[in-house]
């Protein structure tokens, strides 16, 4: 009896362990089910939190009583091809457009007169097949200033088709495939919303002579080239105004920098803060290439003035803006020099300029 009283006992504590296990279980649910939601409330009023922060600050740039803070953060985020919305919150068209009219390069009829350059002596081959890379630094932004001493090594590289609905092409990949030893970003192209493909250039592109581009042929635009002497030239022009220049390779964008060893006029924030690429060109023939980060905590970037200003300190009689943002990135023996301010990746792109190798 006693054997089966211990029997009878023994499985009612088992049987007791085994109720007391399943009561535990929904209290366990319950609790992995309460620490799950309230990582998620956390995490939603984290969000909140920096969004009215962004917002508040927003709203205190725009409408708060500096008006150079705001013509600031409107020139920024208007040469934005996502942010623009940012702008359009706060302000009516005509109130953008009215602050980007007071804080920009102003447009001028010039252009640039190439007797200013003497084309380096071809007799000291040694140094004409020099590149140095040197590091430019301002109070909002670093970068890379290439200086390619052969100005004959340059020209403009396109992918193979124009077209709205095709991808262009990776610099690396425009890079590699045309054997070049460097490389920049070239002109505009279709980008609306910022999902543009990058297959298709806007305004003008010039190869060899050719115009193998001219999507706006009853405008002018800032074309940058170089002629058949592989001088830089800049300036307002059609495609036909040009090839009547002499210009051989050239792309669309702008503003013209550096006009004759003259800054062009430059009001307010000049474009606001951002990543830029830019070409000029030095009273000896040497070819600047500039390249500067934006976007990013140790480099916000630059205004028109800063670049053109870099350019100046450098030596360029001539200079212009080429496509920025996203788009910047300069290629040297196969490596990024910049860096990027793209989070997903560069950008495909229609056209750029490439260096050819020495020799």
């Amino acid at each position: 009896m006693e054997r089966n009283t211990a029997i009878v006992s023994s499985h009612k504590n088992i049987h007791r362990g085994k109720k007391q296990k399943h009561s535990l279980h929904p209290k366990h649910l319950r609790r992995k089910r309460h620490t799950g939601l309230h990582i998620v409330i956390t995490l939603f009023t984290c969000l909140f939190l920096i969004l009215v922060l962004f917002f508040g600050s927003t709203t205190i740039v725009c409408l708060g009583p500096s008006v150079a803070a705001r013509d600031l953060f409107v020139s920024t985020v208007m040469e934005t091809s996502a942010a623009k919305f940012l702008a359009r919150i706060y302000f009516s068209e005509d109130k953008i457009n009215e602050i980007l009219a007071a804080n920009t390069a102003k447009e001028s009829n010039v252009i640039t007169d190439v007797s200013a350059v003497t084309l380096p002596s071809a007799e000291n081959s040694e140094t004409l097949a020099e590149i140095t890379v040197e590091d430019v630094k301002g109070s909002t932004f670093i970068g890379k200033m290439m200086i390619v001493n052969d100005p004959s090594r340059l020209y403009v590289a396109t992918v193979p088709n124009f077209n709205e609905s095709a991808s262009g092409m990776l610099l690396t990949d425009m890079v590699s495939t045309n054997g070049a030893e460097a490389g920049i970003n070239g002109g505009a192209f279709e980008d609306v919303n910022g999902v543009g493909k990058g297959g298709m250039p806007l305004g003008v592109v010039i190869q060899n002579g050719v115009i193998t581009c001219n999507s706006t042929p009853e405008s002018t635009s800032v074309v940058i080239g170089f002629d058949s002497n592989h001088k830089l030239i800049v300036g307002n022009m059609s495609a036909a105004q040009a090839i009547a220049s002499g210009m051989q390779e050239g792309v669309s964008f702008g503003p013209a920098l550096v006009i004759n060893g003259e800054r062009v006029p430059i009001t307010g924030s000049g474009g606001g803060l951002n990543p830029r690429t830019a070409i000029g060109q030095r009273s000896d023939g040497a070819v600047l290439l500039l390249v500067i980060d934006g976007r990013q905590a140790q480099s916000l970037g630059a205004s028109f003035k800063d670049v053109a200003d870099v350019m100046l300190e450098y030596g360029a009689v001539n200079a212009g803006n080429l496509d920025g943002g996203s788009s910047s990135m300069m290629i040297w023996n196969n490596e990024v020099l910049n860096n990027r301010s793209n989070l997903i990746g560069p950008r495909k792109i229609p056209t750029a300029f490439l260096v050819h190798p020495a020799g």
